[in-house]
């Protein structure tokens, strides 16, 4: 599957924004998903993922409570809601599908598709 994550922009802290991640291919619905950032100077890390079914997500700390990831099969499409941001959640996202049941694999980045990123800065 290609993926192509888009929607990023510079937001003054405490705004909303959603990104989203277009996928090709027909098999979509059956990709556990996820969004990770990376911020200059740091690691990738995982922001949040969810199954094909969409029956739960899976946040990180950092954001649970603010953001939010949803999927649309219909559309070969999963989101991401962020509010309340923060400066400290500038960085760049990126979404990634994965073949395998949902699992920990998500969180720790092992997923075979990546998208090429959309930049989020958070200032005044």
């Amino acid at each position: 599957v290609q993926l192509q994550a888009f929607g990023g922009g510079l937001v003054q802290p405490g705004g909303s924004l959603r990104l989203s991640c277009a996928a090709s291919g027909p098999t979509f619905s059956k990709y556990a998903m996820g969004w990770f950032r990376q911020a200059p100077g740091k690691e990738r890390e995982f922001v949040a993922g969810i199954p094909w079914s969409g029956r739960y997500t899976d946040y990180a700390d950092s954001v649970k409570g603010r953001f939010t990831i949803s999927r649309d099969n219909a559309k070969n499409t999963v989101y991401l809601q962020m509010n309340s941001l923060r400066p400290e959640d500038t960085a760049v996202y990126y979404c990634a599908a994965g073949t395998r049941p949902y699992s920990d694999y998500v969180r720790t980045g092992d997923l075979g598709s990546w998208g090429q990123g959309t930049q989020l800065t958070v200032s005044s």
